[in-house]
């Protein structure tokens, strides 16, 4: 019912000596939802989890993660869950939660055991926590809307900010997801990087034949991973993280490290990457 695999941290100099296997085992996650299972990847950077939960026609419940170290993973971490799936219901904390598509529920530290049931596709993400803040379920409509970019330079989008400290107050979790206008792929040019934080992207809703180009590496050495449909990968503090897809697509971002504020980022200038 529960798998966990450990990602270790390395520095940039090794990165850039990977191949694509290297990389790929490294960055790059996928095969996270798999029905009457929970998956975890447990990384090293900011001891960031990723996974997911399909509880299918049974429950799922989400409480001891050895790696944690803790009797229970909210014990003293945080938690951000969004629904890419059918309406499911997650339990924790003595309340039932019944979340939609695409919305997002926040679970504060000391929340206990997590339970998924229904038709959800549950994307969880969480970061350790130095204090509690109050769990909460934000719908779509309650999200903070950013719209950015242009038809004309192909990265129209929206992005939609849940775990913000606008929106739902949380410890150091940044969670939400972006979306494209009709004919835009590109995201986010220009690049950017922010050592202070690491990042996570999962990218769903493409077709099956469709993939996203994600550009990583620091901005003089480049690399990219292909990412199919619902797979995930680790951004680390040194990397760019943006990419091209070769269809319409949705990607969740979530990042933890210094602080909650979004704008923190150091841009890169086209000219400068290589």
């Amino acid at each position: 019912m529960l798998t966990v695999e450990t990602r270790h941290a390395i520095d940039p100099t090794t990165a850039k000596g990977l191949d694509t296997a290297g990389l790929r085992a490294h960055f790059h996650a996928s095969g996270i939802f798999a029905d009457g299972e929970i998956r975890l990847v447990y990384t090293h950077y900011d001891r960031f989890i990723l996974g997911g939960a399909v509880p299918g026609a049974g429950k799922l419940t989400l409480d001891h993660v050895k790696e944690c170290g803790t009797a229970s993973i909210l014990d003293r971490r945080e938690m951000g869950i969004l629904n890419i799936g059918e309406t499911g219901t997650v339990s924790a904390g003595g309340s039932d939660y019944t979340v939609n598509k695409g919305d997002v529920l926040y679970l504060g530290m000391g929340s206990g055991p997590v339970t998924f049931s229904g038709n959800g596709r549950f994307y969880i993400l969480s970061a350790p926590a130095h204090r509690s803040c109050p769990s909460k379920l934000i719908r779509i409509e309650d999200a903070r809307r950013v719209e950015m970019g242009s038809a004309a330079t192909s990265n129209e989008r929206v992005i939609l900010q849940f775990l913000h400290p606008e929106v739902a107050e949380s410890c150091q979790l940044l969670m939400g997801y972006t979306q494209f206008a009709p004919g835009s792929v590109w995201n986010t040019m220009p690049a950017h990087l922010h050592d202070r934080r690491m990042e996570a992207y999962l990218y769903f809703e493409l077709g099956p034949e469709q993939r996203v180009f994600h550009i990583m590496g620091q901005p003089d050495e480049t690399r990219h991973v292909v990412m199919a449909n619902e797979d995930a990968v680790i951004s680390p503090p040194w990397s760019i993280h943006c990419g091209a897809g070769t269809g319409a697509y949705t990607f969740c971002w979530a990042m933890a490290g210094d602080n909650v504020d979004f704008t923190d980022m150091d841009m890169v200038a086209m000219g400068d990457l290589r």
